[in-house]
């Protein structure tokens, strides 16, 4: 009996003995094959889920929607943006360039119901700003404002900005996307031809975050971004959206849009109705074009007390033109400018072109100080 016990002890080391090993290299190739499956994971740049489609390319003659005439030097790219599970585009895109430099996007229509990679606006409210200030604003002024909204003026007008790269900040994307950020950051670089610049991330950060603080500390440290220089302060309606999305802990921000019917009162009931329901504090209104009208609600009284909101006009709040620091001298469509520094002349007045036929959207009438 004791043998038979020792002999089956002796094989089962034996069986174990081979057994051991094997299975040992068994889990390592396996941790290797994860380890090489992960770094393929890591190191492997991911894709898009959207392409740009070339579609046209021209002088600015040849797209006379988007109003810019006044720079038949530029060059126009139309591009549809496509995603796979779709036949049609999901937006389209108007790009502009001057010789071999990096193309700026211009003009966005988006097809979809929420926001994606960009905020749709009138083209007629840029160039009209962009040949205001190309006309009247002194040559070595700065540009202050959104890094989408500097690049296209820098393009167009040839001031001075502290933001010339594509900067994706806020980047607008649905939430299905996220997995894809980094691949998205850098096709956005692909297609504007230029990298985010790191230093101007610094300066946008506290750029935007003057924008969500209080009105008095926002623009001192405005002022301090913009240093001794004769600077103006450019504001749209949709960097409400903007801002809300980079801080939405300090601003909060809503938005639906409204058909234009023609009844007026109807609308704004139907306004006044959203902001009862949902409890929202205030709201203005961009308009997008003859038959669409995008609404922003502040959720709170705590939002509308940043500068951002300051700046722009609000439904039962005092408007800007009443504001006497800092001072609005010019208001076309969705864009409010304001002159930053205090040595201004009476000269450095942005006056809109005497042809130019002035809407801005449905908040308040035009208002031009002099």
């Amino acid at each position: 009996m004791t043998a038979q016990l020792t002999t089956d002890r002796r094989a089962q080391t034996r069986w174990s003995g081979r057994l051991l090993p094997s299975l040992g290299i068994l889990l390592v190739t396996g941790g290797l094959v994860l380890l090489s499956w992960y770094t393929w994971l890591t190191l492997t740049p991911d894709t898009a889920p959207y392409r740009y489609q070339q579609i046209t390319t021209g002088n600015a003659s040849d797209y006379p929607d988007l109003e810019l005439d006044t720079w038949p030097e530029l060059t126009i790219s139309q591009y549809d943006i496509h995603i796979e599970s779709t036949e049609q585009p999901v937006a389209q895109a108007w790009f502009g360039q001057r010789a071999n430099q990096p193309q700026v996007l211009l003009n966005w229509k988006n097809q979809t119901r929420e926001p994606l990679l960009a905020l749709d606006q009138k083209a007629s409210e840029l160039s009209a700003l962009a040949a205001a200030i190309d006309k009247y604003a002194p040559r070595d002024a700065l540009l202050l404002s959104w890094w989408d909204t500097s690049r296209q003026l820098a393009l167009l007008t040839g001031r001075d900005v502290l933001f010339r790269t594509p900067l994706h900040e806020p980047l607008i994307i649905p939430p299905k996307w996220q997995p894809h950020e980094q691949a998205i950051r850098a096709y956005e670089n692909q297609q504007a031809g230029i990298p985010a610049d790191p230093q101007e991330q610094e300066l946008f950060v506290r750029f935007a975050q003057s924008l969500a603080n209080p009105l008095t500390t926002g623009l001192d440290d405005l002022r301090q971004l913009a240093g001794t220089r004769d600077t103006y302060l450019i504001v749209h309606v949709s960097d409400l959206y903007k801002l809300g999305l980079m801080y939405p802990d300090k601003f909060g921000i809503a938005y639906k849009h409204y058909r234009m019917t023609g009844n007026m009162h109807g609308m704004i009931s139907h306004l006044k109705t959203e902001m009862r329901t949902r409890g929202y504090y205030t709201y203005t209104l961009q308009s997008l074009s003859d038959e669409l009208i995008r609404a922003f609600f502040l959720i709170d009284e705590a939002s509308y007390d940043t500068l951002l909101a300051k700046l722009l006009p609000f439904t039962s709040q005092p408007s800007p033109v009443e504001r006497p620091s800092p001072r609005l001298i010019y208001q076309q469509g969705g864009y409010w400018v304001y002159h930053l520094t205090a040595k201004a002349s009476a000269q450095n007045t942005l006056q809109p072109e005497k042809d130019h036929n002035e809407t801005t959207d449905s908040t308040v009438p035009v208002d031009q100080v002099q």
